[in-house]
């Protein structure tokens, strides 16, 4: 979880909580844009939306591709 080690490093921030209406939903900011917002699927493990999150933080670093799962 390199990304988001290097998120918090770096003064930035996640959260993770359950939303009425959405589902467990996982959102980084670097203190400026927000990098992801991921909604956890049926049946996944929060170790692997971990993991997905992280790699979407790390694409909008690299990319510029900002994932957003919850704005649909």
């Amino acid at each position: 979880m390199k990304n988001i080690e290097t998120l918090i490093d770096e003064g930035g921030s996640f959260s993770i909580a359950d939303l009425e209406k959405i589902g467990c939903v996982a959102a980084a900011s670097d203190g400026h844009n927000c990098l992801a917002m991921l909604v956890r699927r049926q049946g996944e493990s929060l170790s692997d939306l971990m993991a997905r999150f992280d790699t979407a933080i790390g694409l909008a670093w690299s990319h510029g591709v900002i994932t957003d799962e919850v704005n649909t």
